[in-house]
């Protein structure tokens, strides 16, 4: 595509990416060592094929049915671009099923009956063919211990991870999540984040991602060890106005 939105979002992510690649030379990072995930909720399927026309191949999302509308269009399209794209928002056990069908990995797992929900949604799409690999897992850490943002603090992250490891046929460990809680400065809550993530680092050593900032606080993030930053708003805009 080519028109001004197009335009928009190619001047956006450009700004992006230099605000990623300079947060890395800063915290004395190498070139490429985050990931920009592209973060789509609320905005339409026309919206990701322009973004694939721009080189972008990871996308996030974080509701559902919303998401898999969207990816099916995006992929009905016709042939383009391979991509991936990740479930970043809380997740009902009830939709784990149609979330397995497409996610590459989910980064807010935070209680043992999500994992076993994911476990059990994984392997029938395994058996029916709508998916060939493992999902990926990341936790969703909890800096403030409210419930109402989801997260597990630091002593319930080593049980569920365990959980997850137990059922690695059709899940992967991958790493952690954590969303800087309001009122807290981002900088020191992305630093007790890394406290967190080196010490569960020593019994899970593959749990190498950290998906650590959003478009507010990612050279934060980047500075305390992030490998993902979650990018929406400064990217897309503010989001549409949508039906409740």
């Amino acid at each position: 595509m080519s028109d001004s939105r197009t335009a928009d979002l190619r001047a956006s992510l450009t700004a992006a990416r230099e605000r990623v690649a300079a947060a890395e030379r800063a915290a004395g990072r190498g070139p490429g060592e985050v990931t920009l995930l592209v973060v789509t909720k609320f905005f339409p399927a026309e919206d990701v094929q322009r973004l694939l026309g721009l080189g972008v191949r990871e996308f996030g999302e974080s509701r559902e049915p919303e998401a898999s509308r969207k990816i099916a269009e995006v992929r009905a399209a016709g042939p383009g671009a391979a991509f991936d794209a990740d479930m970043i928002g809380r997740l009902q056990r009830k939709k784990s099923r149609s979330v397995a069908r497409w996610a590459r990995r989910v980064h807010s797992v935070d209680s043992v009956e999500l994992v076993e929900s994911l476990d059990g949604a994984v392997r029938r799409c395994l058996d029916d063919g709508e998916r060939t690999e493992p999902l990926g897992v990341l936790l969703q850490v909890s800096l403030d211990g409210d419930p109402a943002r989801g997260g597990l603090v630091e002593a319930d992250l080593a049980g569920v991870g365990d959980s997850v490891v137990s059922h690695d046929e059709t899940l992967r460990l991958d790493g952690l999540m954590v969303i800087a809680p309001v009122g807290i400065a981002p900088d020191a809550a992305m630093a007790r984040a890394s406290q967190i993530r080196e010490r569960f680092l020593v019994d899970h050593p593959e749990a190498e991602v950290f998906s650590a900032g959003m478009s507010g606080d990612l050279e934060s993030a980047i500075a305390h060890g992030s490998t993902c930053v979650r990018v929406g708003t400064a990217i897309l805009g503010e989001r549409p106005i949508v039906s409740p």
